[in-house]
């Protein structure tokens, strides 16, 4: 690493005011900054709170997605090969699903960052280490079978429209992963939804060739709950056999490539919540909010099966459990009163399952219920501090009388 940094030093001159390569000053310290601390300090100004940056943040977060993304590409090995009824052993699995998912995190890489680089040059700014993450989420909440140009046109808007336009990185209102599939769900709802874009039934480099049985169904819990007319829905796998609740609960079900196991999103909760990056009152109030409201619809909803389907289900089903561990708990775009936290996740919580039931057309709910709770974050976070200060004048008032 010595070598490395004597290397950028030398190189660096080139770079500053006055150098022949100047105009691409923020690449070069955009970089450095990602390989190494930058030893610059403040001026004037500073309010240091710990000894935790931006780039330390996002790399926590990075970490934490690893077990639901090394997950998920197993996962689409997994479902690949149960469609089309071939025995794989553990490696062929994993590659076919490596190989399927990874061109989706080139690309959202390469168009996301490949923005940033331009608006900071533009701009004439430090390249920020918020699309790290961003960039990580993108392909982990989309279907497997998403083309890469519409995944790049989808990055593209909400890096653009749901980010640069605010003002960057930490000025943001919505969460820029959800903007992008909101983006793809509005403008191209036959490759976000069915029954043919959760399992990739096609060959990749050789690997997975075969025929799909007369059986296959490749929608997912949620989408075949929400079609049934039935009050107890048999949830069954891609090839008719029914799906056990264990395997909702370990992810061996089709959805987005990340979403799907709660156990690997819980290992990702954990390294979070034990390094302080997330916030557990988020978090768990998201939980809360879900279960209270699956429990009021089983008692009193509609006779329909999406409302009696037991409410612990609706927690380990499609996004919910990955939107309360990554997308509630975003600093940004989340309240970040103490109090704010619980209303805004159990708020959250409760608007996925009332959008799951109400409304048969979208079975998932997740999404909706944060970008919408993105906008009143800042309210709630007002009341809650105007709560506070109307309670010490209060306070203040019985002490001096």
């Amino acid at each position: 690493m010595k070598a490395l940094r004597n290397y950028l030093d030398k190189i660096k001159p080139n770079f500053e005011e006055g150098g022949k390569l100047h105009a691409f000053r923020s690449v070069f310290e955009g970089f450095e900054s990602f390989l190494f601390v930058p030893n610059a300090t403040s001026k004037s100004g500073t309010h240091i709170h710990d000894s935790i940056d931006s780039k330390r943040i996002m790399s926590i977060v990075v970490i934490a997605l690893m077990p639901a993304l090394l997950f998920g590409m197993y996962n689409v090995g997994y479902q690949h090969y149960l469609a089309i009824q071939e025995d794989a052993g553990f490696w062929a699995t994993f590659g076919y699903g490596f190989l399927a998912v990874l061109p989706k995190i080139v690309v959202s890489y390469v168009v996301g960052l490949g923005i940033e680089f331009i608006v900071a040059q533009w701009k004439k700014e430090e390249i920020q280490e918020g699309f790290l993450v961003s960039g990580m989420l993108i392909p982990m909440i989309v279907p497997v079978d998403c083309p890469l140009w519409i995944l790049a046109i989808a990055t593209a808007f909400s890096v653009i429209f749901a980010k640069e336009v605010f003002g960057g990185t930490g000025m943001n209102v919505f969460n820029v992963a959800l903007i992008t599939r909101a983006f793809l769900f509005f403008a191209y709802p036959t490759k976000m939804s069915g029954d043919a874009v959760w399992i990739n039934t096609g060959s990749i480099l050789g690997l997975g060739e075969g025929q799909v049985v007369d059986t296959f169904t490749g929608a997912t819990p949620l989408g075949q709950v929400s079609v049934s007319p039935i009050t107890d829905p048999v949830i069954v796998n891609a090839v008719g056999e029914p799906a056990s609740f264990w395997d909702m609960v370990a992810g061996f079900i089709p959805g987005s490539i990340g979403e799907t196991s709660v156990i690997a999103i819980l290992i990702g909760a954990v390294i979070l919540l034990w390094t302080g990056v997330a916030s557990w009152k988020t978090m768990v109030s998201v939980f809360v909010g879900g279960a209270v409201m699956g429990w009021v619809f089983n008692q009193w909803g509609p006779d329909t099966a999406m409302a009696h389907m037991p409410w612990y289900q609706h927690l380990v089903l499609g996004g919910f459990c990955f939107g309360a561990v990554f997308m509630a708990t975003d600093p940004v775009t989340s309240a970040r009163t103490e109090t704010g936290k619980y209303i805004f996740g159990f708020l959250i919580g409760v608007m996925a399952i009332v959008i799951r039931v109400m409304n048969p057309g979208y079975p998932e709910g997740m999404m909706l219920a944060i970008l919408f709770m993105n906008v009143f974050a800042p309210l709630i976070d007002y009341f809650v501090v105007q709560s506070n200060i109307k309670r010490r004048e209060k306070r203040l008032l019985k002490t001096n009388n």
